[in-house]
């Protein structure tokens, strides 16, 4: 049972996508927040396995609180608003998914799985452009790529193309638990908390852009 805390200003919206997570066999809402000093609070003592975050919200929002919220659950960032510096503001913030409010029921939905099986999930109508715009913006920082082995690499390439651990197994025809150890030293060696910024650090080496 994944369990899940909702936090919106919006009573409207926790209400739509806490019927349609709470409609699901196996996610339950633990608990909601209409901004970000109470899923503080709510975060500490219910520890969910994952929060939809809003950004904008009164009192604290979704950027400021999410930092305090990462080290208890993971957390994905809801909101209604394409905008690029609140995307890598998320990011940066150790956010494990962003997602826009129109993105619909599906998308919640495996957004949600994904995070809760340590996968990630971006709005695929975010995900070129955003990690296109980091390559262009940074100078190639390939250090920490080179770290990587010949299997890492081809783990952390499917990664940043948004490979879920179980899209990678068929691909590479390895075991789930194969993936997950590589994945822990990827993240090691690319210093990344989550599947977003490996595929962020992949991207701005400049070697998603390479042939071969």
């Amino acid at each position: 049972m994944i369990s899940v805390a909702v936090v919106d200003d919006q009573e409207m919206v926790r209400m739509g996508f806490s019927l349609i997570l709470d409609a699901e066999a196996d996610i339950r809402v633990i608990g909601q927040a209409a901004d970000g000093v109470d899923a503080i609070d709510l975060v500490k003592r219910e520890q969910p396995d994952v929060v939809l975050l809003d950004i904008r919200m009164p009192r604290l929002d979704g950027l400021a609180a999410l930092p305090r919220l990462t080290p208890y659950s993971q957390v994905i960032m809801v909101t209604t608003f394409d905008d690029d510096d609140y995307v890598d503001a998320a990011l940066a913030g150790g956010a494990s998914g962003f997602l826009l409010k129109d993105a619909g029921a599906d998308l919640l939905l495996a957004g949600v799985r994904a995070a809760a099986n340590g996968d990630a999930l971006i709005s695929p109508s975010l995900t070129l452009d955003l990690l296109k715009r980091r390559t262009a913006a940074s100078q190639p920082e390939t250090a920490h790529v080179n770290r990587l082995s010949e299997r890492e690499t081809e783990i952390a390439k499917l990664v940043a193309v948004g490979r879920t651990n179980q899209e990678i197994c068929a691909e590479l025809f390895i075991s789930l638990g194969t993936v997950k150890t590589h994945l822990g030293s990827i993240q090691t060696r690319l210093d990344a908390r989550n599947r977003v910024e490996i595929a962020a650090r992949m991207w701005e080496s400049g070697v998603m852009n390479s042939k071969g």
